[in-house]
């Protein structure tokens, strides 16, 4: 099966287009072929596969892990989600900036962001369930988050009272995280 990728915005994020092949059965889809992803740059290796299962206005993020460093493939597989990736690396060009896609899982797409970004979601949907394959295996003591509401990051997110976590809720501004140590771990070179 082939795919199809297109940089976004920030190149280092990349939407990946799968072919399916439907009919009145349902569909079927590769969603990760390693050689398919070789040939097109992508990471061909993961270590560890997440889900998380929203109600319609959750908001979720922006999380990041620096140790191991943790690049995420995210996909919609049930319901609709706003799935936003934030630059976080010191000395980028793009630092700061994000991009967002809305996903639906009838799409059959996929969103790529390397360690070195915040990433985040909000289910438009209830029970909106998105996978995330990652390059690392998680780390508590190593995680972060970004404020989902950040002004500095003045991001267009589809709704305003989202029900978040405490953790989320209090995360630390970009600026304030840009201020820490660990965030050294994301350095373009």
């Amino acid at each position: 099966m082939r795919i199809k990728t297109t940089r976004l915005e920030i190149p280092d994020v990349v939407l990946i287009e799968h072919e399916a092949f439907e009919d009145e059965r349902g569909y079927f889809m590769e969603a990760y072929n390693r050689a398919e992803f070789r040939a097109h740059g992508l990471p061909d290796v993961f270590v560890q596969l997440n889900e998380s299962r929203s109600g319609r206005n959750v908001v979720r993020g922006l999380h990041f892990q620096w140790d191991p460093p943790m690049g995420k493939l995210m996909r919609v597989v049930e319901g609709v989600a706003f799935l936003v990736a934030v630059d976080i690396r010191h000395g980028s060009p793009t630092q700061g900036r994000w991009v967002a896609r809305t996903v639906s899982s009838e799409e059959k797409t996929q969103i790529w962001a390397p360690a070195g970004f915040a990433r985040g979601l909000c289910a438009l949907r209830d029970g909106t369930r998105v996978q995330y394959l990652c390059t690392g295996a998680y780390n508590g003591r190593a995680e972060g988050g970004i404020r989902w509401n950040d002004p500095a990051l003045d991001i267009a997110w589809p709704i305003k009272n989202p029900l978040l976590s405490e953790k989320d809720r209090n995360a630390p501004t970009l600026r304030e995280w840009l201020d820490r140590p660990e965030s050294k771990a994301f350095a373009v070179r």
